[in-house]
């Protein structure tokens, strides 16, 4: 989507979207099952939206929106969510779009023509730079992707050719990924399969603490994608690369999809493996909450028998990884293991601790227990599918299964200094 067909797009989609009715009593009901999960409803079977004006938010003076719509975009769902309270912006990654909002959800820009995968985002606090994953399965190229979130001012900004992204290319995905192509992979049976770990990818990413030191310089955490491979006994784990990207500068290059370039460090100055259970396709979300000290990841459930199959699972910040064996994985291979928050539901058999509860489609943690959860799905606009998306303001409690609360409004506290 160039520029030109970007500002017909949402010239037209913004007017309609305002104009749909609320829904009827069928969709409330459908979404109220469907939305724990944060799933959508297909608009050809439950034709009526939430209008526009019954997304905006409602807030007084002082008060942070209790929701914040994100508009209807003709791409795949909602990937993520950052908030920059200091700038008054919100960026949602609609997977091959990047857009803009202020806190009402009025529009600022878009980054377009993207055909690859953008993932997860987070906003670097130091600089006000929004990081997000963005991987070329094909190319077996693997990305942080850095936007200039200032420069994002208008519909349609070209990704490759706009002067607001550049892409740090990530060594240890990329060998992951591929491993096992020419038998150098393995699963605890012995026999070769390709993807170590089962990695797919790149999805969740966050800003945080070092685990085990929660007073040190925030540092850069991208999560794998996982097969969700129910045969495997080597895809048991979520894997978490840190990084320090305060020199980043010097790898990074402009978007160029055609000639996909290997700009990037030699390794990630941290890889910790977190024993959950196969998940689909990893972590969706990753984000640290300063509130608690705890990586949480939000994730679709996985499929295997015998494992709790969460939604959410909390790492604990404060505790350092220990050296352990990796379980799963060929000839007792060892690794850096981190440790699981001791809250939420617990499953007797394998330990594993976590919660049901949405966030798979993002998750943002505002610092003081309050968070914005996401959620979207289709919608059709003039006849076409498009994908929206609607952030609403939670309270975190750690209650068993669910441990959110909507809550109307809430106080509005300074940003975090840059």
């Amino acid at each position: 989507m160039r520029r030109n067909a970007a500002a017909v797009v949402v010239a037209a989609v913004l007017p309609i979207v305002a104009a749909l009715a609320p829904v009827h009593a069928l969709a409330q009901s459908a979404r109220a099952v469907l939305a724990p999960l944060g799933v959508g409803v297909l608009a050809d079977a439950m034709p009526d939206r939430p209008s526009r004006a019954a997304a905006r938010p409602r807030r007084g003076p002082g008060e942070l929106p209790a929701t914040i719509y994100g508009g209807a975009w003709p791409t795949s769902h909602v990937q993520g969510i950052a908030v920059d309270q200091r700038r008054g912006s919100v960026y949602w990654s609609f997977t091959e779009v990047l857009v803009r909002t202020d806190l009402g959800g009025r529009v600022l820009g878009t980054v377009t023509g993207i055909t690859g995968h953008l993932g997860d985002l987070d906003l670097d606090r130091r600089d006000g730079r929004v990081y997000a994953s963005l991987e070329y399965r094909d190319a077996g190229a693997f990305y942080v992707a850095i936007f200039d979130g200032a420069r994002i001012d208008r519909v349609g900004i070209d990704a490759q050719t706009g002067g607001v992204l550049t892409t740090v290319h990530l060594r240890d995905v990329a060998r992951d990924f591929a491993a096992g192509a020419d038998g150098d992979g393995g699963s605890a049976g012995g026999t070769p399969r390709r993807h170590r770990y089962g990695a797919s990818g790149v999805d969740g990413i966050s800003f945080g603490p070092p685990l085990g030191d929660p007073d040190g310089p925030d540092v850069l955490m991208v999560a794998y994608g996982v097969y969700p491979d129910l045969r495997r006994r080597d895809n048991d784990h979520q894997v978490l690369l840190a990084y320090d990207v305060r020199d980043w500068q010097r790898f990074a290059r402009p978007l160029d999809e055609r000639h996909p370039h290997r700009s990037g460090p030699q390794a990630a100055d941290d890889k910790v493996f977190v024993r959950t259970g196969n998940t689909a396709y990893g972590v969706q979300t990753l984000e640290y909450d300063r509130h608690t000290g705890r990586w949480l990841m939000a994730v679709y459930p996985g499929g295997k028998q015998g494992w709790p199959n969460y939604s959410l699972y909390a790492v604990d910040g404060a505790t350092p990884p220990r050296r352990g064996v990796v379980r799963g994985q060929p000839a007792g291979e060892t690794g850096r293991l981190a440790t699981l928050a001791p809250a939420g539901l617990s499953d007797r058999r394998t330990g594993v601790r976590g919660w049901m509860s949405p966030g798979s489609r993002g998750l943002e943690s505002l610092g003081d227990g309050s968070f914005y959860l996401v959620t979207g799905g289709w919608i059709m606009v003039d006849g076409q599918r498009r994908q929206d998306a609607t952030a609403t303001l939670h309270r975190w409690t750690g209650d068993t299964p669910m441990p959110f609360d909507r809550v109307s409004t809430a106080k509005a506290r300074p940003s975090y200094p840059l």
